[in-house]
């Protein structure tokens, strides 16, 4: 399915799978937050029950070295594609709060990348992570 909108996130490789994971789940949640409107109706199964609603659109997953990442990101920044972070120093933190501030601490170009997402047009997208792989 070819779409004008496209959602990514990328994932340092030498991560602990759990931190992947994490990482994925947190930078997602601020696109769901942000565009309303790429979340779509609740789902429901055969018995009636009741489940919350996804993206309308795949998540594409990429991994990739430190360098690889930050030069990803590089792009989407400048390209003005919206983007979540998450850096190493928000493993150690436990709240919102925390994890704002840990940000805040530090200047653009110093921040220790473990993920990132965007969305965008999907040729920007494709040209911000045309370097990274698919996650395995």
């Amino acid at each position: 399915m070819h779409t004008e909108r496209k959602l990514a996130v990328a994932v340092r490789a030498d991560l602990a799978d759990w931190q992947k994971l994490n990482v994925t789940a947190f930078v997602v949640s601020g696109i769901g937050a942000a565009h309303p409107d790429l979340v779509g109706e609740d789902y429901a199964d055969g018995s009636g029950a009741r489940y919350l609603p996804m993206f309308v659109h795949p998540v594409l997953v990429y991994a990739g070295d430190g360098p690889g990442l930050t030069r990803a990101f590089r792009r989407a920044t400048s390209r003005g594609l919206e983007v979540a972070v998450y850096t190493d120093d928000l493993f150690a933190t436990g709240n919102d709060v925390d994890n704002r501030a840990a940000v805040a601490k530090v200047a653009t170009d110093d921040l220790v990348l473990a993920g990132f997402a965007v969305v965008g047009s999907s040729k920007e997208v494709d040209k911000v992570f045309d370097k990274l792989r698919f996650h395995p």
